[in-house]
């Protein structure tokens, strides 16, 4: 995929995790190199300034999982300041997130959010979850047909 104007070159088989918990980033990183050993991933426990440090690099992640309940900036103004950047438009922001409530989904999605994923308790879930993510929006950006929906059904 050719990045649009201004738009910064994506690297699809980078994800960035932004996550503060250390036994969601161990389960994350885990369950990642099982079902996607190739994908090289970077994690980051903090969302402050992530817009602009993404924006000193040359290629960005393709893929950001994001997790709402950070400390400082948390992950609704980390997402708002993503999508305020048009260098930005073309990395998947997936927020990946304890909640099920309603509300909170649809701010997700109304700041631009690609999509919204509740974050299982069970590890064979957790796995399946994070797979169905990362194959759904590779496939995607890669120009692939529709496998259907997201992992929340929309």
């Amino acid at each position: 995929m050719t990045p649009g104007p201004g738009a910064r070159p994506v690297d699809r088989d980078r994800v960035l995790v932004v996550e503060d918990s250390p036994e969601d980033t161990e389960a994350i990183e885990r369950a990642l190199r099982q079902t996607h050993p190739g994908l090289r991933t970077e994690f980051t426990d903090r969302g402050d300034g992530l817009a602009d440090l993404l924006l000193e690099r040359e290629e960005v992640p393709g893929l950001i999982f994001l997790d709402l309940n950070l400390p400082g900036v948390g992950g609704h103004a980390v997402l708002s300041a993503l999508r305020a950047r048009p260098e930005l438009r073309d990395v998947t922001v997936v927020v990946f997130a304890a909640s099920t409530a309603p509300g909170e989904v649809d701010a997700c999605y109304a700041a631009g959010a690609d999509s919204y994923i509740y974050k299982p308790v069970n590890f064979a879930l957790f796995r399946t979850v994070l797979k169905g993510a990362v194959d759904y929006w590779q496939q995607q950006t890669r120009g692939g047909a529709d496998p259907g929906p997201d992992a929340d059904g929309r």
